[in-house]
């Protein structure tokens, strides 16, 4: 195998889920791909393969409302009083959190051929074409399979070939029951209806399913299908009715139709998944006897099979230009510590176990891997908590886009892993939420023309109904600021680009980015009232009716929340002050001068002053006896830290206080050895919580902590054989989850590269026992394309400029100052 690829030697057939837990989890160890949109999960078992298609836009509705409750607002006030008051009684009155739709998987697509015993097993994923291929040995020869998803035709393909010997290939293709899969049946998939449709030749196979018709859900009369057009070369197909399984949700008149295949050289199976808003009336679906959805996914399969040949298909010219988008999204950075071992996946990550260093071949094909998940996911929207895959139904957190960490910690490498596509797929992710963002402000704090960000959504809406007495949603503060900054990143990166996005092309600074920053500041603005203050001491004060702030005084940022801690001996987690929003609300108001500043829009002088005298008036940071930066800077409240979340270090990471300030830097590093010592052994098996240290500790320039997290993560239980990663390094949470194969794409380029504007730092928290290395293609934030390779005691630097600017270059103790002209690359040597 090269190193452009990773392989594994044993699979785990995906069998109808059984009682056992642990069969039901097999599809995990399925190997992945996607488009962004379209993508698929394959176990590769040699006589029963199995493909469980997925489609981002899948989500079951429920019967909870889609809009925010009318009397959050009236509550406001309660709740600025109860935090005023230290009474951490108050409980949204008694409200019950509701929830956003739940993420689903496609049709599970099966391939029957008859069992005998093989040899010489591998499958293997191929990052630069995007395919997952299955090769094995029998009595009959050398078995082959290939399958990707295609950047360019949006269809899945699979190509079955026949074996080395001649052996014909003899196969039943059919579809698995939904009833079948893990976790089926807990929620509201328990009233669709769906079928499985097989035309008479058995061209086709395929799924429909109308969504349980809740009035007030936008998918009342909505539906999803997957069709699979199976294309033979020789030989015959036929349609066959399997032994049916009466399970109720399957209304069709024929329960168990499927395709049987004989004596073929080749087949071919083309699929594509697709979601519509028209399925019709929920009680016409049973009796209808065809539906648009399929015959327009059907349509676009045979049209990409005529594309490439038709009866005389060839895969090789279908992925051609797929691989090439492929090829260049996944190339375009090249990360390796020296290290030219080639073992299957299950021995590396076994072997890591018993190793008290790190696997210097691991590390590089853990961050392959998270690039490669990335690739998959990129384009379309943002990836999910599961990036883009789920082999089962009922996934923990409904497989939504959490963002209060997870969508952040999955972006944290877009933009300086030069993944522009992933970027764009990001910015209409957020575009696509305005509406809502709106309306929370509006709902939550009686603002107009302001944005408030939710802590969940489920790629359709976002409004604000995920919230309680225990997780105040609704008076999170920090997400506009939050989920702005990579889209502020981007730019920094690629320049004021156009992106084609949903309301069509707009460009990065004027169109997209000015817009959020002027909506994000006016939410600090309202939200900060002259009525609550700090006084000169530091003491939390009410005043009704006060219309100003004294010299010396300081707004209170009041209700606060900081995910999802409280105070100790507080039981609230609704508070004043939280750290979390101080940062926020500077980095977000940096980012609008900054852009104000660029632009030069008429009155922008007159608005930078107001936004620079408004922030003077922010509340300051409060650092505790140890010398750590406070969750919380409320006298008061006394620090707790037994939890998982360090969103209070939001100073560090994602923004860029502590690049200049030492205080604040040991503030930061002193918080982490705090969590790290009081938290060990509660809560800290969470995936992102590790994740997020490592990228704070980056940014803090901590090389032993960004080591440190990365030997727990990948010495844990994390990963998968198909290198695909779980929520919890114990696996408790039973949850498949991206975060970590995300996210340490994301430490990694932290820690090799640091840059803002201007300014441009190599190796920043290299760890001691990376001797040597090399990484090329990342992006800084300054417009510039990074190579780095480190020997000897010495790094060697190329910087590409694609803007003629001036950039301070610095290495360890060293500095220079460099000049460049567009497209122009210098070379830099300095001592480590």
């Amino acid at each position: 195998m090269k190193t452009n690829k990773v392989y594994s030697n044993k699979y785990w057939e995906v069998k109808p889920f059984p009682e056992s837990v642990e069969e039901g989890r097999t599809w995990r160890e399925g190997m992945v791909g996607g488009n962004g949109e379209n993508g698929f999960i394959t176990s590769g078992a040699p006589y029963s393969d199995t493909i469980i298609y997925q489609n981002i836009n899948f989500i079951m509705p429920s019967d909870e409302p889609r809009y925010t409750p009318e009397e959050l607002l009236s509550e406001l006030e309660e709740a600025r009083q109860a935090v005023i008051n230290f009474d951490d009684t108050w409980d949204v009155h008694g409200r019950k959190r509701t929830c956003f739709y739940c993420f689903h998987p496609g049709h599970l697509l099966r391939m029957n051929m008859n069992d005998r015993n093989c040899e010489s097993y591998v499958r293997w994923t191929d990052y630069e074409t995007g395919e997952v291929c299955v090769s094995f040995e029998d009595e009959d020869g050398i078995w082959e399979r290939r399958t990707f998803t295609s950047h360019t035709d949006n269809v899945t393909i699979t190509e079955i070939k026949k074996s080395s010997k001649d052996s014909k290939i003899d196969m039943v293709i059919s579809i698995d029951d939904v009833s079948s899969m893990k976790k089926f049946g807990l929620r509201d998939e328990n009233f669709m209806q769906y079928k499985k449709l097989v035309d008479e030749d058995g061209s086709y196979i395929a799924q429909a399913a109308h969504y349980p018709s809740y009035e007030g859900s936008e998918l009342k009369n909505g539906g999803y299908a997957g069709v699979t057009y199976v294309l033979n070369i020789g030989g015959t197909k036929e349609k066959i009715l399997l032994e049916n399984t009466d399970e109720k949700q399957n209304v069709g008149e024929e329960q168990n139709p499927a395709v049987k295949i004989c004596g073929a050289e080749a087949v071919y199976l083309i699929t594509k998944t697709g979601r519509t808003f028209d399925m019709g009336e929920f009680q016409e679906f049973k009796n209808s006897k065809s539906y648009k959805l399929v015959d327009s996914l059907l349509n676009d399969c045979i049209a990409a099979a005529e594309n490439y040949g038709g009866s005389k298909f060839s895969y090789d010219d279908a992925l051609k230009k797929s691989a090439e988008i492929q090829k260049e999204m996944f190339g375009a950075v090249y990360f390796s510590l020296g290290n030219d071992e080639n073992i299957p996946n299950e021995d590396l990550i076994e072997r890591q176990k018993s190793r008290e260093v790190l696997s210097s071949s691991f590390v590089e094909k853990a961050y392959n891997h998270g690039r490669y998940a990335m690739t998959c996911c990129a384009g379309k929207t943002m990836s999910r908590l599961c990036g883009m895959w789920s082999g089962e139904w009922n996934t923990k957190w409904r497989g939504i886009y959490t963002m209060d960490a997870n969508v952040n910690i999955q972006s944290s490498g877009m933009n300086t892993g030069n993944l522009k596509e992933f970027g764009i797929g990001y910015v209409n992710f957020v575009l696509r939420q305005i509406d809502d963002w709106k309306d929370n402000a509006k709902k939550s704090y009686g603002m107009e023309d302001a944005i408030q960000v939710p802590v969940n959504c489920d790629g359709d809406r976002a409004m604000m109904v995920e919230y309680d007495s225990n997780y105040p949603f609704q008076y999170w503060n920090a997400g506009a600021s939050w989920m702005i900054q990579p889209i502020f990143e981007m730019y920094q990166c690629f320049g004021n680009i156009t992106v084609n996005t949903d309301f069509g092309d707009k460009e990065l600074l004027g169109d997209i980015l000015l817009p959020l920053l002027r909506m994000q500041t006016n939410f600090w603005k309202q939200l900060c009232t002259p009525e609550y203050f700090t006084d000169t001491d530091g003491n939390a004060c009410y005043l009704k009716g006060k219309k100003s702030l004294n010299d010396g005084e300081k707004y209170l940022i009041i209700p606060s929340y900081s995910p999802e801690n409280h105070p100790k001996g507080y039981e609230s987690t609704i508070t004043a002050n939280a750290a979390m929003d101080i940062s926020a609300a500077r980095d977000g108001l940096r980012m609008n001068i900054e852009v104000e500043k660029i632009l030069k829009f008429e009155g922008y002088e007159d608005r930078i002053s107001e936004i620079q005298n408004f922030e003077k008036l922010l509340p300051d940071y409060k650092f505790d006896d140890s010398g750590a930066l406070c969750e919380w800077s409320m006298k008061g409240y006394e620090e707790n830290n037994v939890h998982r979340h360090i969103s209070h270090l939001y100073c560090a990471w994602p923004a860029y206080e502590t690049q200049h300030s030492k205080v604040l830097t040991d503030a930061c590093n002193q918080a982490i050895e705090n969590r790290n010592t009081e938290n060990k052994g509660h809560d800290d098996t969470a995936s992102h919580g590790w994740v997020h240290k490592a990228l704070v500790a980056a940014r803090l320039k901590n090389s032993k902590s960004v080591y440190e997290t990365l030997y727990t993560l990948l010495n844990s239980e994390i990963y998968y054989t198909s290198l695909m990663t779980d929520h919890n390094t114990d696996r408790r949470a039973d949850t498949y989850c991206t975060d970590t194969g995300f996210g340490i794409v994301g430490i990694i380029n932290e820690a090799l590269l640091y840059s803002n504007t201007g300014e441009i730092e190599l190796l920043p928290a290299l760890p001691v026992q990376w001797k040597c290395g090399e990484i090329r293609g990342l992006m800084a934030r300054t417009e510039a394309e990074v190579f780095i390779k480190w020997f000897d005691g010495k790094a060697e630097a190329k910087i590409k400029s694609f803007k003629p600017q001036t950039i301070t270059v610095s290495c360890g103790e060293s500095k220079k100052t460099v000049d460049f002209k567009a497209g122009e690359e210098k070379e830099l040597e300095f001592i480590l």
